[in-house]
């Protein structure tokens, strides 16, 4: 199985920011440029990149259009972009401006026919992601937790042409305290749609570690320590082969 990385680039107030577990006032910029970060990934051998619109996530709407298009502009990479895309027209809207990838969190949870209806429609197009706190859903910009079970709510999208399910263990997110294999291994184990790991990647053993899991796992988020320069890219992309 293909095994690909995907670096991330968080946007926050038109920046390019980590967070802590998800929380909004524990922003850390990194690059008030994100086209630049977008350019240096290309030129470190990254060949997708992960956005996420974090002021969307929290408003349900779509927040940092200026910076994304700037992206998209800076970088042949394929882009997967996601926070606060809930309607059919913000996924056409995205892909129409050259977004490779739509990825529907809460949606997924709120209305998952939707989600459906337009995996049918746009096949390979629709990424679910499936942020989670013990394994329970979270939605809302993970402001919010569900009774819902993540294998439960992965298992309801096979089938309908869902291209991939992010995996993140909410827990880890910007922790750098290694990526949650096990949970990754479970939801990969329960579904045939790929899954992409997210949360805590510290070094490249994660890397090895997701590939030896044993588990169909495709791939893997990198975020604060690609950024910290814990994770060198070029030993990444080699791991990653």
């Amino acid at each position: 199985m293909t095994f690909t990385l995907f670096p991330a680039i968080d946007l926050k107030d038109g920046a390019c920011v980590r967070l802590l577990r998800g929380e909004m006032d524990a922003a850390t910029v990194f690059n008030t440029d994100p086209a630049n970060q977008a350019s240096a990934f290309a030129k470190m051998g990254f060949t997708h990149l992960h956005v996420v619109d974090l002021n969307g996530a929290f408003e349900g709407q779509p927040v940092n259009r200026t910076a994304v298009a700037g992206i998209l502009k800076a970088t042949p990479a394929t882009i997967q972009l996601g926070g606060g895309i809930r309607t059919r027209a913000q996924i056409d809207a995205w892909l129409e401006a050259g977004i490779a990838r739509v990825i529907l969190g809460t949606v997924a949870l709120r209305d998952p026919e939707l989600v459906r209806t337009a995996a049918r429609a746009l096949p390979g197009r629709i990424v679910v992601g499936i942020d989670a706190k013990e394994g329970m859903v979270a939605v809302e910009g993970w402001a919010e937790t569900s009774d819902m079970r993540a294998t439960e709510l992965a298992k309801a999208f096979e089938g309908c042409g869902v291209a991939a399910i992010i995996a993140t263990d909410i827990s880890r997110d910007g922790l750098k305290t290694g990526v949650n294999i096990p949970f990754t291994a479970e939801l990969a184990n329960s579904v045939t749609i790929p899954v992409i790991a997210s949360g805590g990647v510290k070094s490249v053993d994660d890397i090895h570690a997701l590939r030896a899991s044993g588990a169909p796992i495709a791939g893997t988020i990198l975020g604060r320590a690609l950024y910290d320069g814990d994770i060198d890219a070029a030993e990444a992309v080699r791991a990653a082969v």
